[in-house]
């Protein structure tokens, strides 16, 4: 538990300069759990403490950990080139607090995108060396054959890499349908193993990172929401 004064508080959870979080205090636009503090130098504890802002509510996190269903046609980029941003999908103080994405989805792969303001966590979750498994659907140009699975499993050798990928797991789901489990996270893995084996990708959907799926967390196309400890937990290595 911590104590820090309004100002500070609200700077932390993304609303803004110092300057403007003192004049929204100032101005009445803020409440502590459902009652205005006009004195942006009230110290308040964080435990449980929940902010309204122009009347819309805001639980007190030391951290931001959630879980995106990505669309078609956003970049997972601060700076993108071509396509919005993932952020543009997220509250906008959410930007204020550097959240980013944890690796990439290509603009045009959808499904389960994790985001976070904590260092730590985004470089934990991106390190090669953990082996987290993430699930792929893919749809292929070209019709799923046998030889075509057993190349995946038994890896393929793409350009700059020393040694051949394989799939953990690989599955046919339908004609031009596959399941993918990959540890690597390389550089447009999938669409280039499945290049390398002879087909084409030309839909990609991640449905699971660890023993998170997306079907769990219940979000359509574009939404997000927070993760809490037990989602995280889910995460670690299986």
């Amino acid at each position: 538990m911590s104590k820090l004064s309004l100002d500070r508080i609200l700077q932390s959870q993304g609303f803004g300069s110092r300057k403007y979080c003192r004049a929204l205090i100032e101005d009445g636009d803020v409440a502590i759990n459902g009652e205005v503090e006009d004195n942006y130098k009230a110290v308040v504890e964080t435990d449980g403490l929940v902010l309204t802002v122009f009347d819309e509510d805001w639980p007190y996190r030391e951290r931001l950990y959630i879980a995106l269903n990505k669309p078609v046609g956003y970049e997972c980029s601060r700076k993108p080139s071509h396509h919005p941003a993932v952020l543009t999908l997220l509250p906008e103080q959410f930007t204020w607090r550097e959240v980013q994405p944890v690796g990439r989805l290509d603009h045009d792969t959808t499904g389960l995108l994790l985001m976070s303001d904590d260092g730590a966590f985004i470089h934990a979750q991106s390190s090669p060396k953990r082996h987290v498994p993430k699930v792929y659907q893919a749809t292929t140009a070209e019709p799923v054959t046998r030889p075509l699975v057993d190349q995946l499993l038994a890896g393929v050798q793409l350009h700059d890499e020393p040694a051949p990928l394989a799939a953990v797991t690989c599955v046919q789901r339908g004609e031009h349908q596959l399941e993918i489990v990959l540890e690597q996270g390389k550089y447009h893995q999938v669409k280039r193993m499945l290049a390398a084996a002879g087909n084409h990708c030309t839909a990609l959907h991640r449905s699971q990172i660890g023993g998170l799926t997306l079907d769990s967390l219940g979000i359509r196309e574009g939404e997000w929401c927070y993760l809490g400890d037990a989602q995280l937990a889910l995460l670690a290595c299986q």
